[in-house]
C-alpha cells in the first residue's frame, strides 16, 4: 500500500491510501475503526492491517479525487529522525569539497546525527532558504519508518520492525555547514530547518517486491531541479543497508519506536556540493526541486 495523510476540502487532516488517481480515507470508509492519523496507524499497524484485508477494505473506491485534496508529509510527526551517510560515493565526494579524507571509523560503523523531526515538510511545500544563505543544497535519499518497539535490535532481525520507505530531501545550507563544521560537534544549523518526506509511505511488503540478487534495494533514484536531471542514481550502491543502521541506532540499550525515522544518506552525486555546484548553481527561491525514487513516487517542493 501506498499511504498517505492529507487535508481535505473541509481542512480536516486524514490518513488514508493512494487508489489510482483518488485519495481512500482509512477512517471513512472503515466507519471509524481505522484512525485518522498515521502515527496512530503506525503504532498499531498489525492489528489494523488485519482489519483492512479481513474487510476487504483494500478494494474500497477512492473517496477524494487527488486534485480535491492537499498530501501533506506521510508521517506529519515522527518520533525522531536519525540520518546516516550510508553511501560511500557520497562521503568520498562530499569530504574531497570540504578538503579532508574519510575517517576511518566510517568503515567500521554506521554514523549518524539527529535532525530536526519538528521541520517536516511534504510533496508541493515551499522550502524557504534561510536568511542570507548562498548554497543551498539537496540531499537525495530514502528513508525507512520504524514499526515496531525494539531495543539492541540484530541486523539479521531488523526486517521484523519496519514499516515501511519514503523519499527524504534532508535540505542543507552549505554555507552554514561549512563554518560550524569547523567545530567537531556534526552539523546542526545547516541541517536544522527543513526535512521533506513524502509523496507517500510505500509498505514493507510492497516495497520488497524492488530487492535484487544481492539483498539491497535495486531502485533508481533521480534529483531534477526546474527538469534538469541533476542526479541518476540507485539505492544498490550503499554501503550500509537500513538494516545495519537499525542495529546501530538501537545498540547500547537504545530503544526505537514506532514513527522514528531512519534515513538512508544522499546517494552518490545526489547533492550539488558534490560536483562544487558546477552541474547546477545553488538553490535560489523559485526552483523546483523533483526527487524520485523508484517505486515509491516523486517529491517535489519549491524555494522561496
Amino acid at each position: 500500500m501506498k499511504l498517505v495523510t492529507f487535508k481535505n476540502k473541509n481542512g480536516e487532516v486524514k490518513a488514508g491510501w493512494l487508489k489510482g488517481n483518488g485519495v481512500v480515507d482509512m477512517q471513512r470508509v472503515s466507519d471509524g475503526v481505522l484512525p485518522d492519523n498515521m502515527l496512530a496507524f503506525i503504532d498499531e499497524h498489525e492489528k489494523f492491517f488485519s482489519i483492512i484485508k479481513s474487510s476487504g477494505l483494500e478494494g474500497e473506491s477512492p473517496t477524494h479525487r487527488l486534485d480535491e485534496v492537499k498530501l501533506l508529509p506521510p508521517l506529519p510527526n515522527p518520533r525522531s529522525i536519525r540520518d546516516y551517510i550510508g553511501f560511500e560515493q557520497h562521503m568520498l565526494n562530499a569530504s574531497a569539497k570540504f578538503g579532508h579524507s574519510i575517517a576511518k571509523a566510517w568503515y567500521e560503523m554506521p554514523i549518524f546525527y539527529f535532525t530536526n523531526h519538528q521541520a517536516v515538510y511534504g510533496p508541493e511545500d515551499d522550502i524557504k532558504r534561510p536568511a542570507k544563505e548562498t548554497k543551498l543544497d539537496i540531499e537525495l535519499e530514502m528513508a525507512v519508518i520504524i514499526g515496531t518497539k525494539g531495543t539492541d535490535i540484530k541486523a539479521s532481525e531488523a526486517e521484523d520492525c519496519i514499516f515501511g520507505y519514503t523519499v527524504f530531501n534532508d535540505w542543507t545550507a552549505r554555507a552554514i555547514q561549512k563554518k560550524e563544521m569547523e567545530a567537531p560537534l556534526g552539523p546542526h544549523k545547516g541541517k536544522d530547518f527543513a526535512n521533506a518526506i513524502g509523496p507517500c509511505i510505500v509498505t514493507k511488503d510492497e516495497m520488497n517486491n524492488y530487492i535484487g540478487g544481492d539483498g539491497k534495494f535495486n531502485v533508481r533514484m533521480t534529483a531534477r531541479i526546474n527538469d534538469q536531471l541533476i542526479c541518476d542514481g540507485n539505492y544498490n550502491t550503499v554501503y550500509y543497508t537500513f538494516p545495519q543502521m537499525i542495529e546501530r541506532a538501537s545498540e547500547n540499550n537504545v530503544t526505537l519506536y514506532p514513527g522514528d525515522i531512519l534515513g538512508s544518506g544522499t546517494v552518490g552525486w545526489g547533492s550539488l556540493i558534490e560536483n562544487n555546484f558546477e552541474v547546477h548553481r545553488p538553490l535560489e527561491p523559485g526552483d523546483v526541486v523533483e526527487l524520485e525514487i523508484e517505486g515509491i513516487g516523486i517529491l517535489r517542493n519549491r524555494v522561496i
